[in-house]
């Protein structure tokens, strides 16, 4: 029979390989199958020329989910909502697309194509607005999407410092808020204040980085007060080999397979990718959704943490049950 060590290296040799193709699969396959699929676009006008365009936009089967406006302002809103990520607006001078660059660059490139190849079949010209625009110091939006493998080592690292030093319960709790508190001031003042990369409200952008921070560590620790220290490879596997490239923080959950893109919003950080966005350039629009799967991550993680300290204190101090009364000498 196979000594430890043995077993050991043979589970190491197999896990290794594993983990690769893991990897290799979560953030290679969505990237080379990145297209559109119901992406919510706004089409605005007469309802006869608003019509002529949503048959040409159809065209691309399933890559469109069509909302109807009356006018330009409609559609305007719309877009500044975050309820579609652009809107084509029929005027008398020909097609307007409305874009919101900072939802993603990569979807108003996208879109611009698209609805310049619907126009140049039909021989006219589309002029491009962007309604809400990316910052001019990150125009590509690439702060954005550089800022989730950080943000999740962060909170993967406060997870796993907390469980290596044994803190438990209310300190284990009290830990990780300090210091995802931290966190999402420091990068806050590292993203706002100094690349000037995020244009809102800076003290929100700082809750939002530090609730991200949060749900992450809080998962890692929570998990690994509950089963012990593998549940911080899980927890941390989880967030690096799935939260990372199903976030669609790079182009958008829409532009993900699925349900990759779905499962990505579930995750920590896909909702704090869509959550920052909706605070750092749109005040705040769309946030409900994410803030409240953030939340929940949070509340669980720490919840998690506090009672699995309780659990082993309540062990460790337990004692020995039975009848332990001595006999007496009878006469």
């Amino acid at each position: 029979m196979p000594s430890t060590s043995t077993r050991r290296a043979i589970a190491v040799v197999v896990l290794v390989p594993v983990l690769a193709a893991l990897a290799l699969w979560a953030f290679a396959w969505p990237a080379t199958r990145t297209a559109p699929r119901d992406l919510p676009l706004g089409v605005a006008g007469p309802p006869a020329a608003a019509a002529q365009v949503e048959k040409g936009l159809e065209q691309h089967e399933g890559a469109f989910e069509i909302h109807r406006y009356a006018d330009e302002a409609a559609a305007r809103d719309a877009v500044e909502d975050r309820s579609v990520y652009g809107a084509v607006v029929v005027t008398p001078q020909g097609p307007e697309l409305l874009t919101a660059s900072a939802a993603g660059p990569v979807v108003a490139q996208f879109l611009q194509q698209a609805v310049a190849k619907h126009a140049s079949a039909e021989g006219t010209q589309v002029r491009t607005v962007d309604v809400v625009p990316a910052p001019a110091s990150d125009p590509r939006g690439a702060a954005v999407t550089a800022s989730v493998l950080p943000l999740a080592l962060a909170g993967i690292a406060a997870g796993a410092v907390v469980t290596l030093l044994g803190l438990r319960g209310v300190r284990a709790a009290t830990a990780l808020l300090g210091a995802s508190a931290l966190v999402g001031v420091v990068a806050a003042g590292i993203a706002d204040s100094w690349l000037g990369v995020l244009t809102g409200d800076w003290w929100a952008e700082a809750a939002v980085l530090g609730l991200s921070a949060l749900a992450v560590s809080g998962a890692v620790a929570g998990l690994a007060a509950l089963v012990g220290t593998a549940g911080t490879g899980i927890a941390a596997v989880t967030v690096m080999l799935l939260g990372n490239p199903f976030s669609g923080a790079s182009s958008a959950p829409q532009m993900l397979p699925e349900p990759v893109g779905t499962i990505g919003q579930w995750l920590p950080p896909g909702a704090g990718t869509t959550l920052l966005r909706s605070v750092a350039y749109f005040d705040g629009a769309a946030a409900t959704g994410p803030a409240l799967t953030l939340t929940w991550w949070a509340v669980l993680g720490l919840c998690a943490v506090l009672l699995g300290g309780s659990l082993k204190t309540r062990k460790e101090s337990g004692t020995p049950t039975g009848d332990t009364r001595s006999l007496a000498t009878v006469g």
